[in-house]
């Protein structure tokens, strides 16, 4: 794993951890019970059981509404989409804790049948692209099924912890005395999860994920945004590689397209490291790097989309002079 990648992986656990202990230690959850937010500790009301007794007018209550519901809506939205504007699906690559758990259940998988994906058509190389071997192994079903299972069971416990205070439900599955509704919620999460996990991971990242769908609207705004170049005119340096880059792409992405085909990447940078190691002997060195700015506009004209700067008026064609003959035989018809 190359420093990067574990600079990533650093932080996806890290965030990962986060997202666990977040209701615990109430950090941010929606209590149910109470029926309002709980943002570090401390009630996120609106103040509407003051307003119904009189304690407080319909200025304060709008004053309420404004401040503790549109401004730090905006503001989060603000912050999200400028990030995702400039770098793309930056959350995704490097945060999301579903994210991080597709990537270790494609690794898995990758061990069980040689490819990230059961509906992948054909499996990727036998070896890594530093050369060392990367065979398959059937017995991973028995591991990858289980740890699907697992993180299913423990990402549904999670977000009931978000909705109902954790000590009672950590407490109620300790004691095996769950209540209907929790054991209900758990068991149907569980399954849909499970499900996702196993069969629809990638497909609910590119195309269920609103989360995912509005960075990459946003990334796709703006054809000057952080993305992965290819150097086409030194695409003869492939031909010894076997796509490594398409294979390690935890998205099923093809990082040598266009943007517009990568609408989906979450710059997690494993095609680059890929071909960093592949070209490692290279003078010239990988045929995928990073580019923003100017790089990236003349990219995107360069792969099918044209720029301000390549768009030309075409040359009028002057007007073709009758023919004398033709003219002579119209006028001999008439």
């Amino acid at each position: 794993m190359t420093p990067f990648q574990r600079k990533r992986v650093f932080y996806q656990g890290s965030f990962f951890v986060l997202f666990l202990f977040a209701p615990i230690f109430d950090l941010l959850r929606f209590d149910l019970t109470q029926g309002h937010l709980i943002v570090f500790g401390q009630p996120w009301t609106l103040g509407l059981d003051d307003y119904l007794a009189g304690r407080i007018d319909a200025s304060r209550m709008a004053l309420n509404i404004l401040l503790r519901v549109f401004v730090p809506i905006l503001l989060l939205a603000a912050a999200f989409l400028g990030i995702a504007w400039r770098w793309g699906r930056l959350y995704c690559g490097w945060l999301c804790p579903h994210f991080s758990v597709v990537e270790t259940i494609n690794q898995l998988v990758r061990k069980a049948s040689g490819k990230q994906s059961i509906w992948d058509k054909k499996p990727g190389p036998a070896w890594h692209p530093d050369g060392t071997p990367a065979p398959s192994d059937t017995r991973y079903w028995l591991l990858a099924i289980p740890f699907a299972l697992a993180f299913a069971f423990l990402w549904a416990v999670a977000l009931l912890t978000y909705l109902l205070p954790p000590a009672e439900v950590y407490g109620n599955l300790f004691n095996l005395t769950p209540t209907r509704n929790q054991a209900l919620f758990i068991g149907v999460g569980t399954v849909l999860l499970f499900v996702e996990f196993t069969l629809a991971r990638h497909l609910f990242c590119r195309y269920a994920c609103a989360v995912g769908m509005f960075q990459s609207l946003a990334w796709m705004a703006n054809r000057k945004a952080m993305v992965v170049g290819y150097q086409r005119e030194r695409a003869r340096d492939c031909a010894s590689c076997q796509s490594f880059c398409d294979h390690v792409c935890p998205m099923r992405l093809k990082p040598r397209n266009i943007k517009r085909l990568m609408f989906a990447c979450t710059q997690c940078g494993q095609c680059i490291d890929a071909c960093e190691i592949v070209q490692r002997n290279n003078p010239d060195g990988s045929l995928l790097n990073w580019i923003e700015g100017q790089k990236a506009l003349e990219a995107d004209g360069s792969q099918g989309l044209l720029t301000s700067e390549s768009v030309t008026e075409k040359p009028k064609v002057a007007p073709k002079p009758p023919d004398p003959t033709q003219t002579v035989s119209n006028a001999s018809l008439s």
